[in-house]
């Protein structure tokens, strides 16, 4: 896992790896009576290093997409998120009809998913795509664009960050789904995986994890009717 994306996959004051998927991880390995060994490596290094068997799987807050299938293989979503919004405090815009209208402005992150989708569906709104999270935001704060396409995850987070100049339109515009990864040759070791996670949700292990690092998103979902990650 790529230890750089809290509260997921990080790294504690003491130097260990913690976070939701660490723990899920961890889950895993007492399932399967194995030792786990976690290497942190970059995001991008991640499929190639399984690839080649320098790593078993992938647990990495990873999208499970049709072009990484091509390669690799995937486990059961573990799960859900989507593409939300970020608009100003006191903007009117509550549904994508209020922002895809011509004079609109909307800026994305290049090279994401929400780039991606923006282009596919935005007919009237300008698309701004920017190569860093923390410009699309101050975008948003300083007027010039309506709005911020990003994951649900981030797009909370910045309006927390920023609650007096923005909010978060939670709703997903697209469903997007995080899974295990491994090697397509690994067909034993996903069907265990898949036993792992389907035991591990019914005995509460999921909802565990929501409560120990995501209670405060977990209760803004909840606030606004939106189905939590798990």
């Amino acid at each position: 896992m790529d230890l750089s994306y809290p509260p997921f996959e990080t790294i504690d004051s003491s130097g260990k790896p913690e976070g939701v998927s660490v723990d899920l991880a961890e889950a895993l390995g007492k399932f399967l009576g194995k030792p786990v060994r976690i290497e942190n490596i970059p995001f991008t290094g991640l499929i190639p290093s399984l690839k080649t068997d320098k790593i078993d799987c992938i647990i990495s807050s990873m999208t499970d997409t049709a072009e990484r299938r091509a390669s690799i293989a995937f486990s059961d979503p573990y799960l859900s998120t989507g593409l939300a919004l970020l608009i100003a405090r006191d903007s009117k815009i509550e549904v994508l009809q209020d922002l895809d209208q011509a004079g609109k402005t909307l800026a994305v992150r290049q090279g994401t998913t929400g780039e991606v989708w923006a282009h596919a569906n935005i007919k009237n709104a300008k698309i701004l795509a920017l190569d860093k999270e923390s410009a699309a935001v101050l975008e948003v704060m300083q007027g010039r664009a309506d709005a911020f396409l990003y994951d649900q995850m981030s797009i909370w987070k910045n309006a927390q960050e920023h609650p007096n100049k923005t909010r978060a339109l939670l709703k997903p515009l697209q469903k997007e789904f995080w899974a295990v990864a491994l090697r397509h040759d690994e067909v034993e070791l996903r069907n265990q995986i898949n036993v792992f996670l389907t035991s591990y949700r019914a005995g509460g292990g999921f909802e565990a994890l929501g409560e120990k690092y995501l209670s405060d998103q977990k209760a803004s979902f909840k606030a606004q009717g939106i189905p939590f990650y798990f």
